[in-house]
């Protein structure tokens, strides 16, 4: 990666029972910035998970991608269709939220911890990972969360009275894994939050941000990824 000059490298962390796992990191130029806690989808962190990562990077901020799957299935990386989806669905239903939350939480103190982190730090997810990145904002210690087409956000919506940082959540008008009917939910959650942002993309599916799908919507995306970074620029220690 010297043409961009960021660092990127697989890291070790210690879960609180003591076990490790490894996260992918990718650094900014000068070494250190921000933090970001970049949770994956259902795929792994493949190479789109990690090309967000530098992305992330790119745009100064120290990421690290934890390996969400480890205790399961160490260092899987899926595609998005056929058989790759299916074991993808698998490895989902196979985790266990609180552990995983644990785990981020492991993660998030880590970095913190850590001389490339300076300011605050932001869980930024993916799906699934959206899904976990607003439940790290509850309980993992972040600073604030971005949460990307968090199919599922639903079930966690009765705790939003708890959220105690900023949060920014994305949704595509044309997601057929999340009702209108549950993004208006999430809004009306949030209603009386002020710190709370509610953003809905006309004509993008879900994945919009993932370019190594066919639901890549590259307008969607670069809104929302803008809106992103403007919200996390907008976080101090």
């Amino acid at each position: 990666m010297s043409q961009t000059h960021i660092k990127t490298e697989w890291i070790e962390i210690t879960a609180e029972d003591g076990k490790t796992f490894k996260a992918y990191q990718a650094l900014p130029h000068k070494g250190k910035g921000p933090g970001i806690l970049l949770i994956q989808e259902i795929f792994g962190v493949n190479g789109h998970i990690r090309g967000v990562a530098e992305q992330y990077a790119m745009d100064g901020y120290s990421v690290i991608a934890p390996d969400v799957f480890w205790r399961e299935a160490p260092g899987v990386e899926l595609g998005y269709d056929g058989d790759d989806w299916k074991a993808a669905v698998a490895h989902k239903q196979a985790l266990d939220y609180p552990t995983v939350i644990s785990d981020l939480r492991a993660a998030t103190q880590a970095l913190r911890a850590s001389p490339v982190c300076e300011g605050p730090i932001a869980s930024v997810g993916y799906c699934m990972g959206g899904v976990l990145s607003y439940l790290c904002a509850l309980d993992a210690g972040v600073d604030a969360a971005v949460c990307y087409y968090a199919g599922g956000l639903t079930e966690y919506l009765d705790r939003a009275g708890e959220l105690a940082v900023p949060a920014q959540f994305h949704f595509g008008a044309e997601d057929d894994h999340i009702p209108l009917a549950h993004v208006e939910q999430t809004r009306d959650a949030f209603a009386a939050n002020r710190e709370v942002e509610v953003h809905l993309y006309d004509g993008a599916e879900h994945g919009f941000n993932c370019w190594s799908r066919a639901s890549y919507h590259q307008q969607a995306a670069a809104l929302a990824h803008g809106r992103t970074l403007t919200f996390l620029a907008g976080r101090k220690a």
